[in-house]
């Protein structure tokens, strides 16, 4: 039988990342502790710093998502050691936190120096676009939601207009099972429009959510990422 320690692999991006952790000097970077309520004990900072790191690498990256990988990804039960921190603890360590970040992420550049891996004097940095897997109709703003719900608005007055007109059951049945579809339709633009104002963002890719709109050339307008690129000499 297969022990707990085997079922994460040696090469697996959660050794690496409780590694890292590990010889962080977390005081000195300025990291604190989650503290909980009625006594019992916090949630220490090297932790809760392990998650957010294999979250990045794996695009978990809302407090819930990272909240729902403690109970069900293996690799993150491993990390934590079982730990089962609340979506808001992990949203307020971020928070409380961000100083202390920017500190890791420098020592963490230090260290690269220090091992020889960089050279740190001669940095190349560009930018280029490139396209997503998700589709342009799958990547929707407040004015294209708001578009498509008053295109079904009209069908529907349309089929309704059409009722009040018809004599026979047949027609009927039919034209409520074109209005009836088109309510579906409209559901499920309420749906995505609900996901937008959650999000907080200007738009959401449906397939890719880390996809944006974006112009590529010559104003020619698709879903994908403007990615920002830096290259050390060494």
């Amino acid at each position: 039988m297969m022990d707990f320690e085997s079922c994460v692999g040696l090469d697996s991006w959660a050794r690496t990342v409780d590694m890292f952790v590990d010889i962080l000097p977390m005081e000195e970077l300025g990291f604190r502790d989650v503290l909980n309520s009625e006594g019992r004990p916090p949630y220490h900072s090297s932790d809760m710093l392990k998650l957010y790191l294999y979250g990045y690498k794996n695009r978990l990256r809302s407090s819930r998502q990272m909240e729902h990988a403690c109970k069900v990804n293996l690799e993150v039960i491993w990390l934590l050691k079982g730990l089962r921190p609340s979506a808001r603890k992990i949203a307020y360590f971020r928070k409380d936190n961000a100083t202390a970040f920017k500190l890791a992420f420098r020592h963490f550049v230090g260290l690269l120096k220090e091992w020889e891996l960089i050279e740190g004097t001669t940095i190349a940095i560009d930018s280029f676009k490139i396209r997503a897997q998700n589709a342009q109709k799958n990547n929707f703003n407040q004015k294209k939601i708001d578009r498509h719900i008053a295109y079904i608005d009209d069908k529907i007055k349309e089929y309704q207009d059409q009722l009040d007109q018809e004599d026979g059951d047949v027609g009927e049945q039919e034209i409520e099972t074109k209005i009836a579809y088109q309510e579906s339709k409209k559901e499920r633009f309420r749906n995505i429009e609900k996901k937008l104002q959650e999000s907080g963002e200007s738009q959401i890719s449906l397939t890719d959510p880390d996809a944006r709109s974006v112009i590529l050339h010559r104003n020619i307008i698709n879903v994908g990422y403007n990615v920002q690129a830096g290259c050390d000499a060494r």
